[in-house]
């Protein structure tokens, strides 16, 4: 009996464990529809196939379309003082096998395809992230595309070389909430890709 109890006490202690961000109901959902969901974890028929957007980075912007609700947000790859700089690729692979994990495969993945940076270091850190991702994708048989950072300007603001204040307003003008930029771009891709799908028809 009392191995039963302390059991029930881990089952009970592990339930009150911190939801991961991609998980929880606080990110910010809306349904594709523009209306207000009330929940991430609501269920019913899966109207659209899932997709993932990536905005590529050490602070890495992500938006996810899954059973027809919208979330989004930001994680971070920084890396420790005392370690490696393939840590933050570990990390990230981690990442997107938990997210695998809870929304499933997606049907596509999209990714800010960036051709010019600001430096050296900037170039080799988004060459590691664009390599784990694609690697990662052909692991799990997931079709990705790179969409040009031009592209997805101009479609969510109209200019091609719209700076971080635009992009952020955008987001918002299509009912989200951002953090930052990097959000903002994702949930921009996102958006794009959903237009390329309705286009297809």
């Amino acid at each position: 009996m009392n191995e039963i109890n302390q059991l029930e006490g881990r089952v009970a202690d592990e339930a009150r464990l911190p939801v991961p961000p991609y998980v929880c109901v606080r990110a910010h959902i809306r349904a594709s529809t523009s209306n207000p969901a009330s929940s991430a974890t609501q269920t019913g028929e899966v109207a659209s196939p899932t997709l993932l957007a990536l905005d590529l980075g050490t602070t890495l912007g992500w938006a996810l379309r899954l059973s027809g609700q919208a979330m989004s947000g930001t994680e971070h790859f920084k890396v420790g003082r005392f370690e490696g700089g393939g840590m933050r690729y570990l990390r990230f692979v981690r990442w997107l096998d938990d997210l695998w994990r809870f929304a499933g495969a997606p049907s596509t993945l999209y990714f800010e395809e960036v051709r010019r940076h600001r430096g050296v270091d900037a170039a080799h850190v988004y060459g590691g992230f664009l390599a784990q991702l694609t690697a990662w994708c052909e692991r799990h048989a997931v079709p990705y595309q790179g969409v040009p950072v031009g592209t997805i300007k101009k479609f969510a603001t109209g200019k091609g070389n719209a700076d971080k204040a635009a992009m952020i307003d955008a987001a918002k003008r299509l009912g989200h909430k951002p953090v930052d930029d990097n959000e903002a771009d994702a949930l921009a891709l996102l958006h794009w890709a959903m237009a390329q799908e309705q286009a297809r028809g």
